[in-house]
């Protein structure tokens, strides 16, 4: 299993957690809305390091906006399966094809 698959596996297994105990369950209690919000702040701050160029810090925030990624689609019952059979449903076709197919 990749790193990714692991924090994927990591963050569904503290959905029940106790919020007290794990930042990832106390996400999860405050709702889905709360888990997009986050993945949010952390794209914006990746953004903001991408146009400063700062390789470092960019690499930190990308990992943050992964595992936020992954807490928002816990959040809605939405797989990293799910998300990489898209990927592989899109595989070889090019992107303004696909970018048109979805009107």
């Amino acid at each position: 299993m990749s790193v990714i698959h692991d924090l994927a596996a990591t963050v569904l297994s503290r959905r029940g957690a106790d919020p007290e105990s794990s930042w990832t369950a106390k996400l999860f209690a405050k709702g889905p809305e709360k888990c997009a919000e986050k993945f949010g702040e952390e794209a914006i701050e990746a953004i903001i390091e991408a146009v400063k160029g700062d390789r470092a810090k960019l690499t930190a925030e990308a990992a943050d906006v992964l595992y936020h990624l992954l807490v928002m689609l816990a959040a809605r019952d939405v797989t990293l399966a799910e998300v990489e059979a898209e990927l592989a449903r899109r595989e070889g076709v090019s992107g303004l094809t696909e970018k048109a197919a979805r009107g």
